[in-house]
């Protein structure tokens, strides 16, 4: 499991007015507001062609997304690929935000926009984990 702090995705999720920051001599945590649930992360890798699917499918609206999922299954992840996608869910599973990545001139550039849901909405969003 990857730490809040090292996630590329960190600076634009910690401005979300629903995501409180808390810091202490043991960490950072992460919580969501309304709930006061930490926010679990995680990073999975892509290689090429199964992260170039990972990047349409998040292009698309949620309803599509979750059509698709029901359809072909989610991308296949690997140890070590091209693409990155973080995310953090709450623990009570009522937000999700994720972020793909791809690695490009020696660092990691944003390939899709930051995603963020509440709600039944978020469990879209964690299928794709």
């Amino acid at each position: 499991m990857a730490n809040f702090k090292n996630l590329e995705m960190a600076a634009a999720l910690s401005q979300n007015p629903h995501i409180e920051i808390k810091k202490s001599l043991f960490g950072t945590k992460a919580l969501y507001a309304p709930s006061q649930s930490k926010l679990e992360v995680n990073t999975l890798e892509y290689a090429p062609n199964e992260g170039e699917r990972m990047e349409r499918l998040l292009a698309q609206p949620l309803d599509k997304i979750a059509a698709e999922l029901q359809a072909k299954g989610k991308p296949a992840a690997t140890p070590v690929g091209q693409y990155r996608l973080e995310a953090a869910v709450s623990q009570d599973r009522q937000f999700a935000a994720v972020q793909l990545f791809r690695f490009v001139d020696f660092g990691y550039k944003p390939a899709s926009q930051l995603i963020c849901c509440e709600g039944p909405e978020a469990e879209t969003l964690t299928k794709l984990l």
